[in-house]
């Protein structure tokens, strides 16, 4: 058994169809922003508050759990297996990159953090931040420092 890579597990594990809308969706974005550069900006602060698909997920089995625990304390014990039942599947989810709710989220649009910051150094790019960085001279610990800011 072969466990893919973290950044890729997800798109592995997506229907070609949805991956395909996903990208589609960013490069419109791309090609907006490159019209209305005075956007760009407001696109970056959007993109640091956009729910990668790992925080849905764990937000979902978080929910779940927390009220079958409520159900099976107040209803009935049996509600007790559900979080267990997606414990599994976010242990899967974690391993594999599949689970239950991945295929809903991913029609949905719910990218993952890659797919995110794809998109966020293009517009970057865009925007022209790379380009503050002369090659071929030694980097200095505040030339790092302006490199790893305008990455994040």
């Amino acid at each position: 058994m072969t466990i893919p890579s973290t950044t890729e597990r997800v798109h592995l594990n997506t229907a070609p169809k949805w991956n395909q809308k996903i990208e589609e969706r960013t490069r419109r974005s791309i090609a907006y922003y490159s019209a209305h550069p005075e956007e760009i900006a407001s696109r970056l602060e959007q993109l640091d508050h956009e729910w990668d698909i790992e925080r849905t997920l764990e937000a979902n089995a978080a929910t779940v759990s927390v009220v079958s625990v409520l159900l099976g304390m107040l209803v009935n014990r049996k509600w007790l297996f559900l979080p267990a039942i997606v414990g599994g599947f976010l242990l899967n989810h974690a391993v594999k990159g599949w689970c239950p709710p991945l295929p809903v989220f991913r029609r949905r649009g719910i990218r993952t953090q890659t797919e995110i910051d794809r998109e966020r150094y293009a517009l970057k790019a865009l925007r022209g931040d790379f380009n503050r960085f002369p090659e071929g001279r030694n980097v200095t610990d505040r030339d790092a420092q302006r490199i790893l800011q305008t990455v994040k």
